[in-house]
């Protein structure tokens, strides 16, 4: 099994006690992944990230955030900008109260994290969830995490510290639905009924008992035309085995492009034949030296 890899590191701030952790995501998704591909050949959609003023395509450090309003301002923001929020600099988890772990509403949970000791002695985080479970209650919390501030719940699962981002209360959207207007109560015997095909299914709830059913005929439907082969079944082409994008494609191109044009110039240029005198020049030349040399004789 693949160790985890902490994605954030600070302290649980628990009254005067701090607790030093390592945050680690406490879930993993194993859904089958798919690419989008050409139906008559079968070579995988690029897309590329092309300016829709200049037409350029723009690398992933030349962009940033904007925020359109509503009456049609864009504002652009940088990474610098992002930077400057107090909240974006924040490594620690205070502690803001502890609750009745009945009263928070499953709706609100989102995602799941584990808590690591991250101090030479974890006795200060063994007594805060011992405290948890003994009271049975949650700690809300306040989480930072990729610049963004959550309300979570921390609790105790089995002797570990998870904390469960909640969705703000203006994130659950209201059910209101008019069908369930004016709707007759069940009658007594209809109730009855029902209650008692609800005893007849009760159980204790234990997740492995359950599949996902679709990823497994999935996964059986995927093998069996592995297996079989066929036009559908194409051998993959060892650049995209490489997992190279359009981007460093282009960028090995240009590079490749610029040491051409840098070899053509480095050419050493081909000397020219010297020309020959003219017969005129030349018969002057001659003329001159034997005069001199009449002139040293006498």
């Amino acid at each position: 099994m693949e160790r985890m890899r902490s994605i954030w590191k600070g302290s649980i701030a628990f009254g005067l006690v701090n607790v030093p952790v390592k945050v680690y995501s406490a879930t993993e998704d194993h859904d089958i992944r798919f690419h989008q591909v050409h139906a008559k050949d079968g070579g995988r959609i690029k897309y590329n990230r092309v300016c829709s003023e200049c037409g350029n395509v723009v690398q992933y450090a030349d962009i940033d955030k904007a925020y359109d309003s509503d009456d049609g301002v864009r504002v652009v923001l940088t990474d610098d900008d992002f930077g400057k929020l107090p909240a974006a600099e924040k490594h620690e988890i205070p502690v803001l109260q502890f609750v009745p772990t009945e009263q928070i509403d499953p709706i609100l949970f989102e995602k799941s994290y584990f808590l690591e000791p991250d101090s030479s002695s974890p006795k200060a985080y063994v007594l805060l969830a011992t405290a948890l479970e003994n009271s049975d209650r949650t700690a809300l919390v306040h989480f930072t995490l990729r610049q963004r501030t959550r309300l979570a719940a921390m609790r105790s699962r089995d002797g570990v510290l998870v904390i469960q981002t909640l969705l703000w209360p203006d994130e659950v959207r209201a059910a209101e639905f008019s069908s369930l207007d004016g709707v007759d109560k069940p009658k007594a015997k209809e109730l009855a009924m029902a209650e008692t095909l609800v005893d007849s299914m009760a159980d204790d709830f234990d997740p492995t008992e359950f599949t996902d059913d679709y990823q497994v005929q999935l996964r059986e439907l995927l093998d069996e035309m592995i297996e079989s082969g066929g036009k559908k079944v194409i051998p993959v082409a060892e650049v995209e085995k490489s997992g190279e994008d359009a981007e460093v494609v282009d960028l090995v191109a240009a590079l490749q492009r610029s040491v051409d044009a840098a070899g053509k110039k480095a050419a050493p240029a081909k000397k020219k034949p010297a020309k020959k005198a003219p017969a005129k020049t030349a018969a002057k030349k001659a003329t001159s030296k034997s005069s001199t040399s009449e002139r040293k004789r006498a």
